[in-house]
């Protein structure tokens, strides 16, 4: 058996070919992996669990459909869904995974991240990222009507995309001594994270052991997703995934 591990999904109505892929990786992989870990952004705007604006419901549901098949199903908060909460949890049959999260991945023991957090240079979105995740904001921002909160939302997603171009390449990526710091406070030596969408495995060495990074890639372009079993971790185009043998 595998585990398997996507993230950066960003659905929305813009991408309808985004959410079939989505649909047939749930169909392909339920009742055939041991677990599904969706590591942030799985939506490209969510402002809340009312917000059933389409495919939401659409997404929702084929979630719920591959949980209730027995297959357990983690879902983590990205810095574009990360108002998701209990209600959301209850449709789709989800757990929701707090970030960081330290799990066992066939006896090694794992740090699995958004990654959003080891871009630590950025500090402009650090500020931010901090004052939006704080209970107080999001209780506010929350009390909002749906349509307000829609366009808030819309407006936040463009304001990003303009600023990150205007940033260095080494400033939206991940700081290397940030993770370093995070793999030793969880006592790992293996951390899977997205966000950056440069899907990559870097080893390196981490205080005289071999270390290892996995990226996982977006799916604007990649659609990728890392399998994983006892014996390897691969990053792959969810083609390959959906092509390959039980």
């Amino acid at each position: 058996m595998r585990t398997i591990f996507i993230s950066d999904l960003h659905l929305s109505g813009q991408r309808p070919e985004k959410l079939q892929t989505f649909q047939a990786l749930l169909s392909r992989a339920a009742g055939r992996v041991e677990a599904l870990y969706i590591l942030g952004d799985l939506f490209e705007v969510w402002v809340g669990d009312d917000d059933d604006t389409p495919p939401n419901p659409e997404i929702l549901n084929a979630m719920r459909e591959f949980s209730g098949r027995g297959t357990p199903l983690y879902v983590m908060h990205g810095n574009r869904d990360f108002f998701m909460g209990g209600a959301f949890a209850g449709k789709t049959g989800c757990t929701l995974l707090a970030d960081p999260h330290a799990a066992d991945l066939y006896g090694t023991r794992v740090l699995l991240m958004h990654g959003d957090l080891l871009c630590s240079q950025d500090t402009d979105y650090q500020a931010f990222r901090q004052k939006v995740r704080a209970p107080p904001w999001q209780q506010r921002f929350l009390s909002r009507p749906l349509w307000v909160r829609k366009a808030i939302g819309h407006y936040a997603r463009w304001r990003s995309r303009h600023a990150s171009r205007r940033k260095a390449d080494y400033i939206i990526d991940v700081d290397q001594a940030s993770v370093e710091a995070a793999m030793r406070a969880h006592g790992v030596r293996l951390l899977i994270h997205g966000h950056t969408h440069r899907p990559a495995i870097h080893d390196f060495d981490l205080d005289g052991e071999p270390a290892r990074r996995i990226v996982l890639g977006d799916w604007y372009v990649r659609d990728s997703v890392l399998v994983c079993d006892a014996a390897s971790q691969r990053l792959m185009p969810v083609g390959e995934f959906l092509a390959g043998p039980d």
